[in-house]
């Protein structure tokens, strides 16, 4: 029995101490573990702030705008002759930004320019010839035997260029240069009319000699009625006032043909009559 009681005390205190460890556990305050935040990386400074698309539309849009009639009427002009199709005044500030509603002088300014076409609703390009094709154009040509300058005509249409090109090249038309605005001029050459010159008015023509001077050149076609195109009194006074010299040219000295002479007009044997021995 003595035995039995030690056995059921030593239980007992085996049970206190561990009643005992289990509140000394429980009263121990908990301890929060920190999470760990990694350093944020060096990043590069921030780019500097630029203007989006829309903002420098509106900006250029405004500039077009503040711009001088003038200019806004060239911009309208560009984009009529480039596109060849009419527009309303809408479609034009959709097309290159100028409000000619909003902005009178320049719908006014469009509305009585000779460039310009407009019929009420719509503004279109007007070229001098109202043409559209290459048989329009040699048609017109051969209406002016006296010549039509080439920039009344390189409006008319878009390939208008590549077509005087082609009639001169199939022997249609002339293309020659004005002696004094130094601009083109397109003549007809109708194959229909082929034009013979007896050799008699060749010799004439080639045995007449024209004065050196073109002063006593220009006095002869007045005394017959004809109106020079050159003016050399006017041309020489207006040369000495700038300091250039206005003294004719003396002529170079004309070199005889001998039979040495390497002749290349072999199809004009009259100029080769009177070849001199050597």
């Amino acid at each position: 029995m003595a035995l039995q009681e030690q056995l059921d005390r030593f239980k007992r205190q085996q049970e206190k101490c561990q009643s005992t460890l289990t509140s000394i556990a429980s009263s121990k305050p908990k301890t929060t573990q920190k999470s760990f935040v990694p350093a944020a990386p060096n990043r590069p400074p921030a780019p500097a702030v630029k203007f989006s698309n829309d903002t420098e539309r509106l900006q250029h849009i405004n500039s077009i705008r503040k711009s001088p009639v003038g200019a806004q009427i060239k911009r309208v002009i560009d984009l009529l002759l480039e596109t060849r199709q009419a527009f309303t005044p809408e479609q034009i500030n959709e097309a290159c930004y100028v409000d000619a509603n909003a902005n009178k002088a320049v719908f006014d300014s469009l509305r009585n320019n000779p460039k310009v076409h407009y019929d009420g609703k719509r503004f279109s390009y007007k070229s001098k010839h109202d043409l559209k094709d290459k048989g329009q154009l040699i048609y017109l040509i051969r209406k002016f035997p006296e010549g039509i300058a080439v920039i009344d005509l390189k409006d008319a249409y878009p390939t208008v260029m590549e077509d005087l090109q082609a009639l001169k090249a199939a022997g249609q038309i002339w293309l020659l240069s004005n002696f004094d605005s130094q601009e083109d001029v397109a003549y007809p050459n109708d194959p229909r009319v082929p034009i013979k010159v007896d050799d008699d008015l060749k010799q004439l023509f080639r045995g007449i000699e024209l004065p050196r001077d073109m002063l006593d050149i220009e006095k002869d076609l007045q005394k017959n009625g004809m109106k020079p195109a050159t003016n050399t009194a006017k041309r020489r006074a207006m040369a000495q006032v700038q300091g250039i010299s206005s003294k004719p040219k003396t002529k170079k000295k004309k070199h005889e043909i001998s039979k040495r002479t390497k002749l290349t007009n072999a199809h004009l044997p009259e100029l080769f009559q009177n070849l001199k021995g050597s």
